[in-house]
């Protein structure tokens, strides 16, 4: 059985941020309100290495340390927290460290310095690469400080994760395509992209209440993000994540957003609705067929594929083909219609 990689998060909730950027409330998103302590970093890794003794499907995975700006927090803390975790990485119950923080807070001395306790990979917020954009959300850093602190992760061997958001305050479709598209150009090894979704006591709250500000739908998000996937995809670097986790906190604060537990599937349920457009050709009647794990994006959410195909003059059917490769499609004029027109 194929083994699942395994992260185990630590949330380090608001620490560290200079900055109240419009769309923050990481108390919401993490669902944690107190800052973790060495020994709670130790203790999520022993309950990690008591299930991988209880023979658990995972490989080692990685610690991850999300939810601020890491490498922003005082010194001494973030160092003992990661301390806690050194008898686990040397007991290689975990490979490796993972960290997300600011492109502000990227030099060399800190870099040299997560190195040192076995961190492999960074993530950075870019959120966006318009420094107009940044601005109107209070980011506090540049599109250039993200270039900068990219170059110098990727110099000293990191594995370096990107961040990026839609529909953010300011921002519109070509913007977000520009910003995947350079944020593709400096060849990250992941990217994770997060439609903006309202929380409650944020300044984006305000602004939507006060109508000066409307958020995307999941609707739109979902059709932006089908022209982002393939920006990444061709080039090919990872995308880990389309959209915040299903956690009972961010529904409880959530106002208003592109927020879906399955939000990746329904944007990769539109790139085969577009190829599946595309293949038809001058057919009006196509048997798709595609990889067994397809179908469900092949058919769309409550079949909306097949009847997006419709409205279009297509009697689309989805076959299933265990020869197809996932993620390919085979189109093919139904026999029975070329023969019905025939006669």
């Amino acid at each position: 059985m194929k083994e699942r990689h395994a992260n185990i998060a630590v949330f380090v909730p608001h620490n560290g941020c200079p900055n109240q950027c419009s769309f923050c409330n990481q108390r919401t998103i993490s669902g944690a309100a107190q800052q973790p302590t060495p020994a709670d970093v130790a203790a999520a890794l022993q309950e990690h290495a008591a299930r991988l003794e209880g023979g658990a499907v995972w490989d080692r995975g990685e610690l991850a340390f999300f939810g601020g700006s890491f490498t922003a927090i005082e010194r001494d803390y973030m160092c003992s927290l990661l301390e806690a975790a050194q008898p686990f990485l040397r007991a290689g119950v975990i490979d490796g460290i993972r960290c997300s923080t600011r492109p502000d807070c990227i030099d060399s001395e800190v870099l040299a310095c997560l190195k040192g306790y076995g961190v492999t990979a960074i993530e950075l917020g870019a959120q966006s690469m318009d420094d107009r954009v940044l601005a109107l959300n209070r980011r506090g850093h540049t599109a250039q400080q993200v270039r900068e602190a990219s170059g110098l992760i990727k110099a000293e061997g990191f594995e370096l994760g990107l961040q990026m958001m839609t529909g953010l305050y300011g921002d519109s479709n070509e913007g977000a395509i520009n910003t995947a598209t350079e944020i593709a150009a400096l060849q990250p090894d992941t990217v994770r992209i997060y439609p903006t979704v309202v929380l409650r006591e944020t300044e984006l709250a305000q602004l939507y209440q006060a109508g000066v500000y409307t958020p995307q739908t999941t609707d739109e998000a979902a059709e932006l993000c089908a022209t982002l996937l393939p920006i990444f995809a061709e080039r090919g670097i990872r995308v880990i994540r389309v959209g915040l986790h299903a956690e009972e906190n961010v529904e409880r604060n959530y106002v208003a957003g592109a927020y879906h537990p399955a939000l990746r599937e329904l944007c990769e349920s539109r790139i085969f609705l577009r190829r599946m457009t595309g293949l038809a050709g001058q057919y009006t009647a196509v048997d798709y067929r595609v990889n067994p794990r397809d179908v469900s994006k092949a058919l769309g959410q409550r079949r909306c594929n097949i009847d997006m195909l419709k409205k279009q003059g297509i009697e689309g059917r989805i076959i299933q083909d265990a020869a197809v490769p996932q993620g390919e499609i085979i189109a093919e004029e139904r026999i029975e219609a070329r023969q019905k027109q025939s006669n």
